[in-house]
């Protein structure tokens, strides 16, 4: 493959709004989450069952999490599981109306992009 056939497109800071999933925010908001929940067992050594025991959510959960399986998860429910883990957390929302240019990719753009075709999304969000 030849340098210039290669095109570098910015994307929105989303990938999941890139890809034109609905529920985008959501679900990059469950993804961070599950990032911080991950981070605190790595950083404190915990395996499954050690949260568990110190939090009463089942190893199973934490598991699913592990390996970003967090379709059963709403993302109230992580932030109560990092409230167990004795964590502080404090919730931030922004809400921006979006500039006229800003398009939101449909669902068929993943396949676009699949398949070489260019798709620019200028929406953002702020986590």
């Amino acid at each position: 493959m030849k340098r210039h056939d290669l095109e570098l497109v910015r994307g929105s800071g989303n990938v999941y709004r890139d890809f034109g999933r609905p529920n985008a925010g959501l679900e990059q908001a469950r993804a961070i989450t599950a990032a911080k929940i991950i981070h605190i067992m790595d950083g404190r050594k915990l395996s499954t069952r050690d949260a568990e025991k110190l939090t009463g959510v089942s190893h199973s959960e934490f598991s699913r999490i592990r390996n970003t399986q967090l379709g059963r998860f709403t993302l109230d429910r992580m932030i109560a599981i990092l409230g167990k883990l004795d964590e502080d957390v404090e919730v931030s929302v922004t809400f921006r109306a979006r500039k006229k240019d800003a398009r939101i990719v449909p669902r068929a753009a993943s396949s676009a992009v699949a398949h070489g075709r260019r798709r620019t999304v200028r929406a953002s969000t702020r986590t």
